[in-house]
């Protein structure tokens, strides 16, 4: 399970520890910056920042650290699980969608990949998790008027229905809602499955912003949901697809 986000901070304790018992080893890379910056960021393809107009190669690099990781701690590389938010869930998809082959499952938290430019090479289990109200990477595509970039980013559903193309047809889907608390969001998950197999997870927190459910740093006033945990969905996700 590689973690890739942006920011220089250290990784949280309380999702490694939970990652940890669920049996996954963890690794975070870091991305790239100015000497000084305190945001680094990821070559996604259509961002961001640094990385971007750099280009960095960071699909090259992720696939260096499978190796590496393969190689020096004895891990499978071929069943590799990744997951970011933002930028970082913009890397993951654009990895996963490139290299079918060695990533067992993919969840993106608040960033959607270049899905106009980008097919899906093969079949590959994604779990996708954005807020209607994010004004930093929109639901529905196009520039946020947060956005810390020019990109005009891909809508959720586009995304969606590449990561659903390689499965082909026969695909049933079913929906629930889960509203428990008075905090001005709710979750709506939609299951896409193939005989059987749960193939794609979209989850949209109404009301959600620019945040990763049941993280610290977000207040409520900014759109912070309380209905879900998205390290305790995500690691769900992961552990349906062993």
């Amino acid at each position: 399970m590689a973690g890739a986000g942006t920011r220089t901070s250290s990784p949280d304790p309380p999702a490694l520890r939970a990652a940890n018992r669920a049996g996954f080893a963890v690794a975070f890379p870091a991305g790239s910056g100015r000497r000084g910056d305190r945001l680094l960021t990821w070559n996604g393809g259509y961002c961001c920042g640094f990385a971007q107009r750099q280009g960095v190669d960071d699909l090259g690099f992720l696939r260096e650290v499978i190796a590496d990781a393969a190689h020096r701690f004895g891990v499978d590389g071929k069943a590799v699980y990744l997951t970011g938010m933002s930028n970082g869930a913009i890397l993951a998809e654009t990895f996963a969608a490139r290299n079918p082959g060695l990533v067992r499952a993919v969840a993106g938290v608040a960033g959607t990949m270049d899905s106009a430019r980008l097919r899906v090479a093969g079949p590959v289990p994604a779990l996708i998790l954005h807020g209607t109200a994010d004004r930093m990477v929109p639901y529905e595509g196009g520039r946020g008027d947060t956005s810390l970039t020019r990109t005009d980013f891909a809508s959720v559903p586009s995304v969606v229905r590449a990561f659903l193309a390689p499965w082909g047809g026969g695909l049933t889907r079913t929906s629930r809602r889960i509203d428990r608390h008075k905090d001005g969001t709710s979750v709506a998950i939609t299951d896409y499955r193939k005989g059987g197999r749960l193939v794609l997870r979209l989850i949209t927190v109404e009301g959600g912003g620019h945040h990763w459910p049941g993280g610290r740093n977000a207040r409520m006033s900014e759109g912070k949901t309380q209905e879900i945990d998205a390290t305790t969905e995500i690691l769900g996700f992961f552990a349906a697809h062993r």
